[in-house]
């Protein structure tokens, strides 16, 4: 599937590193990934999730917080508001690049932010906590013997995770700030709450916080024997396919076309094309009055690589148009071609222009065509074949002199 990385600014200015998970087929909607404190965007657990889902429809923006893993920024100037910034930030991408994410996920402290955030992107429709505690303030307790020095003190080391982080004062006054879940009260979002009863980093009390003080709709799913970073991978797995099909209810799949949607299709006659956005980048999709297909550019070109290039079009229309010619004419004559392949390659090369005009040099396009003929064929039948290839309906209307009309329709 492909992967694409995402760098974007903070509000605060500094850069941030993501990677979005895209799907390899229809994209049924965006979700924003919010990782574990002090964890980075290339947590296990996120990575593993953020693979399921995109192999299930669902793109998935995961990054890292300011100051964390490529992110750039000072870890010591950051606080939990911040990292809400951080989330808007990248919902702003998000949005601006492909489509508003529909879809928060957070897990462990990612979920309270998760939580705390979801009022401010009025295109999520639908919030997931994973092993999440119900407030900020909640982790205040990694931090019970800094308190004391923090009196006399801007900052502080800490010890988290198994590694070293420069906490200052304010990052714990900032947690004072988030100590009331009466913002999960007023959700208005559906939410699915994952937790495991044996999670021995945050409660499962914290669990039934959360859930008592949403709003329906809500949802518990117990994760068993799971731990609090889902290092066992059957269990991020879990979270992805359960996830996915919860969300199936409770998501508006508009970004990308589904079964749900072909009433929306519009009309479209026998030999018209319809091409719409999928993303505000250059995924496009593709209707004629019976089928469907996906346009794209590479990811080096800023794509998501999800279908053919619109010079791949091109070849794929003359290649098909000449190989279906070939077989009509070798079944009709009864020759015994037994199969065609056709290949070819677009290019531009300098050509000189006319005498008149100053000798000036031009490119113009190219396109190499090599044919395969496999069969009990002589020379003769190989050199009609290759006459009637050349005669084929878009090989003519390639050489014609076209005519394009363009009008504006409000």
């Amino acid at each position: 599937m492909p992967r694409i990385e995402a760098v974007f600014k903070s509000l605060q200015g500094e850069s941030l590193s993501g990677l979005l998970e895209m799907p390899s087929e229809a994209i049924k909607s965006y979700a924003l990934f919010a990782h574990c404190f002090t964890c980075s965007k290339d947590n296990p657990a996120a990575a593993r999730i953020a693979f399921s889902l995109a192999a299930q429809g669902i793109a998935v923006l995961r990054f890292d917080f300011t100051g964390l893993g490529n992110s750039k920024g000072d870890f010591s100037n950051t606080n939990f508001s911040s990292n809400l910034q951080d989330l808007l930030a990248a919902a702003n991408y998000l949005e601006q690049q492909y489509a508003a994410p529909s879809l928060l996920i957070g897990h462990s402290l990612g979920g309270s932010a998760a939580l705390a955030v979801a009022q401010d992107l009025p295109s999520v429709q639908a919030v997931v906590t994973i092993g999440a505690p119900a407030t900020a303030a909640h982790i205040k307790h990694l931090f019970a013997d800094s308190y004391r020095e923090l009196r006399d003190k801007q900052s502080v080391q800490v010890e988290l995770g198994g590694r070293s982080f420069n906490i200052k004062r304010q990052f714990i006054d900032d947690l004072e700030k988030y100590n009331s879940a009466a913002h999960v009260k007023a959700l208005k979002k559906a939410l699915l709450i994952f937790h495991s009863p044996v999670d021995a980093v945050v409660s499962i009390d914290e669990a039934a916080r959360i859930y008592a003080a949403a709003k329906h709709p809500k949802s518990f799913v117990s994760l068993d024997r799971a731990d609090h970073l889902l290092s066992n991978p059957e269990d991020s797995r879990y979270v992805a396919e359960v996830l996915s099909a919860w969300a199936s209810r409770y998501l508006k799949m508009d970004q990308m076309p589904n079964k749900e949607m072909e009433a929306e299709k519009p009309p479209i006659g026998q030999g018209s094309v319809i091409v719409r956005e999928c993303d505000k980048k250059f995924t496009r999709e593709i209707l004629t009055q019976h089928h469907r297909i996906i346009s794209d550019e590479p990811i080096a070109l800023g794509g998501a690589d999800l279908g053919l290039n619109p010079y791949e079009l091109l070849l794929a229309a003359l290649g098909s148009c000449t190989s279906m010619t070939l077989r009509m004419y070798a079944n009709h004559k009864q020759m015994d071609l037994q199969a065609i392949q056709v290949e070819l390659h677009h290019s531009r090369i300098h050509a000189e222009d006319c005498a008149g005009c100053e000798k000036q040099t031009l490119l113009i396009d190219a396109i190499k065509r090599d044919i395969h003929l496999t069969g009990n064929l002589d020379e003769a039948q190989r050199a009609r074949l290759l006459e009637i290839a050349n005669q084929c309906p878009v090989h003519k209307t390639l050489q014609n002199k076209i005519q394009i009309n363009t009008n504006l329709i409000d």
